[in-house]
């Protein structure tokens, strides 16, 4: 991802009581899934030439967007909005069979970006609808994960979008139940969904490993041990991204004085600054790295150059390109990196 069009010395560097520092938070931004996507997206382009058609946002990150646009892409909300025999790309977030039906209904050549990780929560939902159970899918109802997910068994699912929906919950079958969630939740908050589920409906059953994304997990568990350290934190994501926000509302739950979310370095105030010593500094899963460097640079103009990482976990997970894209033109393998690593 290209850097953006610097303003140096927009935050001046004013004093505070004692010596000022960045906390760091590693894990941060891409993860395998993500990068997945954005690869599946530029590799497209390389391969196919302009237009390619992405349906929804390919990742909730307003800057790769942007970005991917300037290259050639076209984002729609619906594949009819995209030509017949046309290339698109389904999102890291995933589709429902009904989408992808009717891309095959245009004569569409669909390439699929949705994350692994995703997928499983998929095919959880059908297992579980074959075996006739009801299943209580923990997440946003407008999010697209959760359409996606829930268009795989719709008469099976019943969204559950916080744990104050449990009270007025109505269930066919209480002892026939089983939960899934969005990947990109909170985890303390589902899990205190769930622990409310169980206690109306002590026969839920639990899916067979945890639906909550390694990295969304790695990004909470960072930030909670930055925000009681910390006077300010700034998390990097859009408004749009679930897990960046999850991150503002975790570092405020878990004792930073205060925490913003910002698109792009140029949306910090002077004023949040005033009297801070310690900021804490993260990114969504669907950030890219200059995003956050170019935010340090920012802050070390105000006196921040200190920064110093909050290690947490180290991330290696690796996905396949869309089996579509995994060979070159000539035939041979794309050997480029792809996964969780934070590339620029």
């Amino acid at each position: 991802m290209p850097r953006l069009r610097r303003q140096a010395g927009r935050l001046e560097d004013r004093p505070v009581d004692g010596p000022k520092r960045v906390l760091l938070a590693a894990p941060r931004g891409y993860c395998a899934g993500v990068d997945r996507a954005v690869v599946a997206v530029e590799r497209a382009l390389e391969r196919y030439g302009a237009p390619v058609y992405v349906r929804k946002q390919i990742v909730h990150n307003l800057h790769v967007v942007r970005t991917l646009e300037r290259m050639g892409a076209v984002f729609v909300e619906e594949v009819d909005e995209v030509p017949e025999g046309a290339n698109v790309v389904f999102s890291a977030h995933g589709v429902s069979p009904a989408v992808v039906q009717q891309a095959a209904d245009r004569g569409l050549h669909a390439i699929d970006a949705t994350c692994p990780l995703v997928t499983k929560v998929h095919r959880e939902a059908v297992r579980f609808a074959k075996q006739d159970m009801e299943i209580l899918l923990i997440g946003h109802a407008d999010h697209e994960e959760v359409e996606g997910t829930s268009g795989e068994a719709p008469e099976h699912i019943t969204i559950v979008n916080s744990p104050d929906e449990v009270d007025t919950l109505e269930v066919r079958d209480p002892e026939n139940l089983v939960w899934l969630s969005q990947t990109t939740l909170s985890v303390d908050e589902t899990m205190e969904t769930v622990r409310r589920l169980r206690e109306r409906f002590p026969l839920l059953q639990d899916p067979p490993s945890d639906d909550i994304c390694y990295a969304t997990q790695n990004r909470q568990v960072a930030i909670k041990l930055i925000a009681p350290q910390a006077d300010l934190v700034l998390v990097v994501g859009s408004a749009n991204s679930s897990n960046s926000v999850r991150l503002k509302e975790v570092a405020l739950e878990y004792g930073a004085q205060a925490a913003y979310r910002v698109d792009f370095a140029s949306e910090v105030r002077q004023e949040w600054l005033d009297g801070v010593r310690t900021i804490g500094v993260t990114s969504g899963a669907s950030v890219p790295e200059v995003l956050v460097q170019e935010l340090l640079d920012d802050l070390a103009d105000a006196g921040y150059s200190d920064v110093e990482a909050a290690v947490t976990a180290e991330e290696d997970l690796v996905f396949s390109l869309p089996k579509e894209l995994r060979r070159d033109a000539a035939g041979g393998t794309d050997a480029r990196a792809r996964g969780g690593r934070m590339r620029p």
